[in-house]
């Protein structure tokens, strides 16, 4: 693997496109199999962390699955513009547990 990791946010150009400035590689895919595509591409291609919209993780789920028990990449969910759908609120308090063993984020 590199010395130097990248990270990338997909999802929809409204919710995505802005964090090109952050200096993120930026993704808009709404497509369900591009999506999962597109998060196996990146993971081969030294990027650490992905950042994609609750929408689009929802629609590539299996594959997003895929990687939770891996180091890398890390996948973050994150709020689409058209809204927050809870779940990735949800998946970090289930990141935390498995990690220390309690949801500390309730307490």
């Amino acid at each position: 693997m590199a010395d130097n990791y990248k990270a990338a946010v997909i999802g929809d150009t409204a919710s995505v496109s802005g964090f090109a400035a952050l200096g993120l590689s930026v993704f808009c895919e709404t497509e369900p199999e591009k999506i999962s595509k597109l998060i196996n591409r990146l993971a081969v291609n030294d990027f650490a962390v992905i950042y994609i919209t609750e929408p689009a993780a929802a629609a590539a789920g299996d594959t997003i699955k895929k990687y939770r028990s891996s180091k890398l990449p890390s996948i973050v969910l994150i709020p689409a513009i058209e809204g927050n759908t809870g779940d990735g609120m949800r998946a970090l308090h289930e990141a935390v547990e498995k990690a220390v063993g309690s949801d500390i984020l309730n307490k």
